[in-house]
């Protein structure tokens, strides 16, 4: 599918690898070309998107990049970003595939469903290997600056201007060359999740391995699952990896982050869900995946009657585990510590069905990649409380990165 797909000059293939989570609806589903699209920065974008969504009973695939929080708060970014997704993206394909354990579903409204189906049957079946980056990877942070910055905002935690602060670093590559298809082939091999996705908009590429689900839609139910903590696998020792993952789970600090972000989504939600059915599913679980074990919860609420996609991302964007608490407070701050813009990071990619449900990832473990600048970016963050080591913080961030760094050197 994927290699067929990438054919096109706009293409979104999202990937479950075989997790089998609930809510799933297919393995793989893939939007490719364009029918219609919407391109729109911050001011008026959820206005725009509002009427592309009203005007069509669809499919739609896009993205909703971190800094259109600008619009939905009195907010700003000045910082440089080398990528250049706009805040804003949806589409209709031309081509919808589905694969399911047992079919493969294709809707074209042209009835060219066979020569897809044997096109699609006669590309190639495996991608090769992505080739190293060329060119040297940094970071806009070195780890004394990393955790020193860790330092100051806790003194914000301590005089009481925020409670948590997700806060990230850049990692670079100028005159970066890769093939994105082949990276992203790679990095699936590597480090498999069920929130994985190939975005490519022309000359731009997003290759997202994410763990984590930001909001999806099922009839009137509206659940988001947040992660908040997360440890080292070992996969070669199982008593380790066991009592790594134990850890985890008793651990005080990743607790109270965790549930300091449920009280945040809650507060999200109750905005757009009837009184009272908000509620909390699951309450820090333990999940592993291939490089660590992470701590997610489940929250979810029934809409109010007539709630729109807008009304939900006015509601509950940017997504708290990739902020803080209180939301607006901690994205001040992020704009003050950080260096450069987070883009797509921190943002979201998924679809919307015709009927009107929706699934939407959260983009982390992801690289970002302009052709045409060969620029290459990664972010890797970590949640700062008072608790907070700033060391560990700064290896929590290598952590998180080092899948990625396998793949690129």
């Amino acid at each position: 599918m994927l290699n067929w797909g990438n054919r096109f000059n706009i293409c979104c293939f999202l990937d479950n690898h075989q997790y089998k989570l609930p809510g799933h609806r297919v393995e793989c589903l893939m939007g490719a070309g364009a029918l219609q699209e919407l391109s729109a920065n911050a001011g008026h974008a959820l206005t725009s998107l509002q009427t592309f969504l009203g005007e069509e009973k669809d499919w739609i695939f896009g993205h909703l990049a971190y800094d259109l929080k600008n619009e939905l708060e009195a907010l700003s970014s000045s910082h440089a970003d080398g990528i250049g997704f706009p805040d804003l993206f949806f589409f209709i394909p031309e081509v919808v595939a589905q694969l399911t354990p047992d079919a493969l579903i294709i809707g074209v409204t042209d009835g060219s469903h066979e020569r897809i189906y044997k096109e699609i049957s006669a590309a190639p079946s495996s991608i090769p290997a992505s080739p190293a980056v060329g060119a040297s990877i940094r970071s806009r942070f070195s780890a004394q600056e990393y955790m020193d910055t860790v330092e100051r905002i806790q003194q914000h935690i301590l005089k009481g201007d925020c409670y948590e602060m997700n806060f990230c670093q850049e990692f670079y590559a100028e005159k970066a060359v890769i093939h994105p298809l082949n990276a992203y082939a790679s990095l699936s091999r590597f480090s498999p999740n069920p929130f994985s996705a190939y975005y490519k908009l022309g000359d731009k590429y997003l290759l997202c391995m994410s763990p984590e689900r930001y909001l999806k839609r099922s009839g009137n139910t509206l659940i988001s699952q947040p992660i908040k903590g997360t440890s080292r696998r070992d996969t070669g020792n199982k008593e380790l990896d066991e009592l790594s993952k134990n850890n985890l789970r008793t651990s005080e600090k990743e607790r109270a982050e965790n549930i300091m972000v449920v009280d945040l989504v809650r507060n999200d939600l109750s905005r757009v869900c009837k009184k009272g059915t908000v509620k909390v599913d699951e309450l820090c679980g333990i999940y592993s995946f291939p490089q660590v074990h992470q701590m997610i919860s489940t929250i979810s609420g029934e809409l109010e009657n007539d709630t729109s996609f807008c009304d939900i991302i006015k509601a509950a964007f940017p997504m708290g585990s990739m902020t803080g608490a209180p939301k607006k407070r901690v994205m001040e701050l992020i704009e003050q510590y950080e260096r450069s813009k987070r883009g797509l990071f921190s943002g979201s990619i998924g679809y919307i069905h015709p009927e009107g449900d929706f699934d939407f990832n959260v983009v982390i473990r992801s690289i970002a990649y302009n052709a045409a600048a060969a620029y290459l970016s990664f972010h890797t963050g970590s949640a700062i409380t008072f608790r907070s080591d700033p060391a560990g913080e700064y290896n929590e961030c290598l952590l998180k990165a080092e899948a990625i760094k396998k793949v690129l050197e």
